[in-house]
């Protein structure tokens, strides 16, 4: 009786524990449209240097001194000639109306073109706001002074950029970055909106690592995230009822099988349901920039009219999680064994198939981290995560393969071709 009151008492902790997570992260979303109330307030009666100062003070109010943008389109020569030939001076951001949004473009070093997802009102707003220090770039985000905004999630096509095709690849959309310059060095349909399947999941361990503190902390499974996995088709880890997981198998059980059951119990742990956790989802597609083409209805992929993306965005996406340690290590991992349990006393081995399969194959340098998909709507993707022998980083995408050997084939045949 006391063992049944013990684990009624580590239920109710654990799930107070997420209730306060959750809490803390609403309050955290509220702060932020308190500071962008303020921004506008500023910007529309104060004028745009005395309204950017102040939009720094209440940052360092609300924040800590740190506030979150995102990058635009890198359009900086031509912001530049828009501001009549003045020139900030070192140290200073250049702040200027455009569509909507407040432009800082910082004239320091490589670092170019940034917004905040502010409003300006006023549109004869612009004009330069000082800062203390010159641009930095710290734990991947810009660092100005006592502001920190997103670092640049954006690739570019150049006019190196191939449209590729039959024969090469039979995928129906395809994009490959170097990630290095962030330049599209090959693409196939790269913008056109479908349904990302099971690479959803790598979207799903980014959110979940960004609000996880103990990785092993314990997760018992429930009859509601195994039922949605068997009901729903989705592939699975195998836990069983009432098993008492650490949320470390439930990272590498979300992707390595791409189990629907660990990612529904990762999602449920983090925000306390699927539903809240598909929030969580969409604010950060929000934050990255790519809200305009990309909606997520679920953390598992499963097909839905309103869960989409592009395989740009999937691209974006892996760029963002390879960028988190954690998210890159279970992305890479081949094989893993989850934690001894009672109903599983030798755990159970799980793989990631899609490395184990292209790592004997010749694409002039490494697979690093992989993960795959399948619906019919897009029949066999992936995302992959490459680095040349020549030390460069690239991010491929495909979907629409007839097999997933043939979508293997493809990343092979971009890797080899241009990943040099």
């Amino acid at each position: 009786m006391s063992d049944t009151l013990n684990e009624i008492d580590d239920e109710e902790l654990r799930r107070k524990r997420r209730a306060e997570r959750l809490a803390r992260m609403r309050e955290e979303k509220k702060r932020q449209e308190k500071i962008n109330k303020i921004a506008r307030m500023c910007f529309l009666y104060g004028g745009c240097v005395l309204g950017a100062i102040v939009l720094v003070m209440a940052g360092t109010l609300l924040f800590g001194g740190k506030s979150r943008a995102t990058l635009p389109e890198d359009e900086a020569a031509q912001i530049a000639g828009q501001n009549e030939g003045e020139e900030p001076q070192e140290g200073q951001i250049e702040i200027l109306k455009d569509g909507g949004a407040l432009r800082y473009l910082l004239r320091n070093g490589a670092l170019s073109d940034l917004t905040t997802n502010v409003e300006n009102e006023n549109e004869e707003d612009t004009g330069f706001m000082p800062v203390a220090a010159a641009p930095v770039v710290v734990d991947g985000r810009v660092q100005v002074g006592d502001v920190q905004f997103l670092a640049d999630f954006e690739a570019k096509t150049t006019s190196s950029t191939v449209a590729v095709g039959d024969p090469l690849i039979g995928s129906t959309n395809a994009v490959l970055i170097n990630e290095s310059t962030n330049e599209i060095v090959a693409q196939k349909d790269a913008r056109t909106i479908l349904n990302p399947a099971s690479m959803t999941k790598i979207l799903t361990i980014l959110v979940a690592a960004e609000h996880i503190t103990d990785l092993d902390d314990e997760v018992t499974i429930t009859i509601e995230m195994t039922d949605f996995a068997y009901v729903n088709g989705c592939s699975t880890v195998g836990f069983a009822v009432g098993e008492v997981v650490t949320v470390r198998d439930l990272f590498y059980g979300t992707i390595l099988p791409s189990g629907g059951d660990a990612a529904i119990a990762l999602a449920t742990y983090v925000a306390g349901s699927h539903e809240a956790f598909v929030e969580l989802m969409n604010e950060k597609l929000e934050e990255l920039g790519l809200s305009d083409t990309a909606h997520f209805t679920n953390c598992v992929g499963l097909y839905d009219k309103d869960h989409y993306c592009t395989a740009y965005d999937m691209a974006m996406i892996l760029k963002a999680a390879v960028e988190d340690d954690w998210c890159r290590e279970v992305l890479s991992l081949h094989t893993y064994t989850t934690s001894p349990t009672p109903e599983h006393p030798e755990g159970i081995s799980i793989s990631n198939w899609f490395l184990r399969r292209i790592e004997d194959k010749d694409t002039g340098g490494e697979v690093l981290c992989g993960k795959t998909g399948f619906v019919n709507q897009s029949r066999s993707c992936a995302a992959s995560y490459f680095i040349s022998e020549d030390g460069v980083p690239y991010i491929c995408v495909t979907a629409g393969a007839q097999s997933p050997w043939k979508c293997i084939g493809d990343h092979v045949a971009l890797y080899s071709q241009y990943g040099e």
